[in-house]
């Protein structure tokens, strides 16, 4: 979502605050369709320009088969999303979008996210509202409002690739495994006889877009329409004012202690230490199903968090 990408660059409103925005941003990956390609005015309407119309709240789903499975949130709780069915000409095209929310790569943190919504289904709230491309409004999301749109909640920490736990903490970082089930209960309600399916996310939940892409693909025949969007899921690898690699390390205490090297790329790890390829720009270059990419150029998070972070 435009939000996503333009977090702590200020409100623009209009059709000149986009343009600005586009122009400041790096657009890569393939794009096919005309509904990848109105992407950018669909999200005009998102919280910080103000809806046309009182957004759809759309309530919490549990996935009741999921801790069989260990497929469970940092606490333990079960995981979950939400789903808004489509109708008429949208009736078997599919919108999956993949919640951010950061990272946890220590202990401290993970525990600190489990009293949160990002770590437990215990504290999510029970119904979103759905705006941007999530909207139900045909003129705020021309491109979308008729699909099947689900928001899958984020509460793993690693971006839905995690496979460990510390039972001493009492933490688990099941993000694999939430993914997995996730697709599976969605495809058995609907999603498996899809005509087109795009796969979104922002932030952690942009990168977890692209080291899922694949996997999200191959879940349906080779006649079903699949893409997917990344919204501020490349992050940069820099080294900051203090000379230090912050960033970085923050990705290989997330990759360590959250098992996140067993899922990661093997055409990356095979070459590289799996902290960097949690960058996604370490292992885009394998991704083969249609991408599309967009960072905005300016971005204060970033800024922060890989050039001029708070421990300098």
């Amino acid at each position: 979502m435009i939000a996503c990408a333009i977090r702590g660059m200020g409100k623009m409103s209009g059709r000149l605050g986009i343009m600005k925005l586009l122009w400041g941003s790096v657009f890569m990956g393939l794009v096919l369709g005309k509904w990848v390609a109105g992407l950018p005015n669909a999200n005009m309407t998102d919280s910080k320009y103000g809806f046309l119309s009182r957004p759809l709240m759309v309530g919490l789903t549990l996935i009741y088969g999921a801790g069989a499975k260990g497929a469970v949130c940092l606490d333990g709780s079960l995981p979950g999303y939400h789903l808004h069915r489509g109708y008429g000409s949208g009736a078997n095209s599919w919108l999956i979008q993949l919640e951010g929310g950061g990272w946890c790569g220590t202990i401290r943190n993970c525990v600190y996210s489990k009293r949160t919504h990002r770590g437990s289904s215990a504290f999510m709230e029970k119904h979103l509202p759905f705006t941007g491309i999530l909207s139900n409004n045909a003129k705020e999301n021309p491109d979308f409002f008729n699909w099947n749109r689900v928001k899958i909640r984020y509460c793993d920490g690693a971006s839905f690739s995690g496979d460990s736990q510390n039972q001493a903490a009492q933490l688990y970082f099941r993000g694999q495994r939430i993914w997995s089930v996730a697709m599976e209960d969605l495809m058995s309600n609907g999603m498996g006889y899809a005509k087109q399916a795009l796969l979104s996310g922002c932030s952690a939940g942009g990168l977890a877009t692209i080291l899922h892409c694949d996997e999200f693909r191959e879940l349906f025949p080779r006649t079903t329409k699949v893409k997917c969007l990344s919204d501020g899921g490349l992050f940069l690898d820099a080294i900051d004012i203090s000379g230090r690699r912050t960033l970085r390390n923050m990705f290989f205490g997330v990759v360590t202690l959250q098992g996140v090297h067993k899922t990661l790329p093997v055409s990356c790890t095979n070459r590289l230490h799996p902290a960097l390829c949690f960058f996604p720009q370490h292992s885009i270059a394998s991704v083969k199903t249609p991408l599309f990419l967009l960072n905005a150029a300016y971005d204060t998070w970033q800024i922060q968090a890989s050039l001029a972070p708070t421990v300098s």
